[in-house]
């Protein structure tokens, strides 16, 4: 993962317990939606399955990664996968130096100031803020107070429609998960619903661009 090619357009999509048998269709809705950056969680069955496919499927218009990465073996077998950065609930100190010295891009969660600091300080690409929808955008302006160089990334709650609130607060990048990984609309394979619940976001993002100075 090229981080600053992701803060370019700084949503990422996250992908949990989903069916082997759809990921190469919903890899073609979520990039023609707009989406460039997708995760999909390691406690889901047969995720390194899933990542491998994923790359195959998407043919490099897609920058992949391994969410919910709790362990030395996941964080292994996420990057055999094919995996570009990691993405933790919590911080694994031992998968982030790991992953520091190896120069893969990690993005470890925390909640409080005390943990998002030390987040930051084992050397993460950005923090991610989980679950971010406890306090909401305003809580991000608060951090950013004190930690002005610190990286935030907002996970949990955010919708198109309190996405800009979220940056205009501090977040560096924002995700989407099962709001819009509806499991109603994958059971249906309901592409069309993904796929419009998708561009929303991106166009979400793109207005916030727009209003910028």
């Amino acid at each position: 993962m090229d981080v600053a090619n992701f803060k370019k357009k700084p949503i990422l999509g996250i992908l949990r317990g989903i069916e082997p048998g759809i990921i190469e269709p919903l890899v073609e809705t979520v990039i023609s939606a707009g989406l460039e950056t997708l995760e999909i969680t390691m406690n889901t069955e047969g995720a390194a399955g899933l990542i491998k496919n994923a790359g195959q499927a998407s043919h490099g218009r897609l920058t992949l990664g391994a969410g919910t990465v709790l362990t030395m073996q996941d964080l292994k077998i996420a990057l055999k996968s094919g995996a570009s950065f990691i993405v933790m609930p919590v911080l694994i100190r031992d998968i982030v130096k790991y992953c520091v010295k190896n120069k893969i891009p990690v993005f470890p969660g925390a909640l409080t100031p005390g943990e998002i600091y030390q987040a930051w300080e084992q050397g993460a690409a950005m923090v991610k803020v989980f679950p971010a929808q406890c306090f909401g955008p305003e809580y991000f302006r608060q951090v950013k107070g004190p930690f002005s160089k610190i990286e935030l990334l907002a996970c949990g709650g955010v919708t198109p429609e309190n996405l800009k609130d979220y940056f205009s607060c501090g977040a560096s990048a924002a995700t989407f998960g099962a709001s819009i990984f509806r499991k109603d609309w994958l059971l249906k394979r309901d592409f069309k619903a993904i796929g419009a619940a998708v561009e929303r976001f991106i166009n979400a993002l793109e207005g916030r661009k727009q209003e910028l100075p």
